[in-house]
């Protein structure tokens, strides 16, 4: 496996993890799958903001999950905090990808000086939750 950062030729491999994830998961509260177009607005946010979208590829160049994380709050009192995300592709769930790019996010997170990471986790997801227990985040 690869880590390193996600460029925009991943784009139609993010759009695909994050529609799979909207139509067989709790873990976003859209209803709708997102557009190509809304995931190019979304890159060009964390890129022009200097925001990690770190990737998982295999050998192939096949990107296997993502992380990445974005405001939490707007308020001021909230610029050391971030609300993450991490999204596997449905083939390689239950691999350890998850884990390896939570590790590397937060990593890049204390290297851009954040303090704090937030994971919003639907309570029917115990997968996420047992991954960020494991990892040292606590219930809040």
């Amino acid at each position: 496996m690869i880590i390193k950062e996600c460029s925009e030729h991943q784009l139609g491999e993010i759009l695909e993890i994050f529609n799979w994830a909207i139509a067989n998961t709790t873990a976003l509260y859209d209803y709708a799958p997102r557009s190509p177009q809304a995931i190019s607005e979304w890159y060009a946010l964390r890129k022009n903001r200097q925001i990690p979208v770190i990737g998982c590829f295999d050998d192939n160049n096949k990107l296997l999950g993502f992380a990445t994380y974005g405001d939490f709050r707007h308020y001021e009192g909230y610029k050391f905090t971030v609300e993450h995300s991490v999204y596997v592709h449905p083939d390689y769930h239950q691999s350890g990808i998850g884990e390896i790019l939570l590790q590397r996010l937060i990593a890049q997170a204390k290297n851009n000086n954040i303090h704090t990471l937030v994971g919003v986790i639907d309570a029917d997801n115990e997968a996420s939750i047992r991954l960020h227990a494991k990892l040292g985040f606590v219930y809040c």
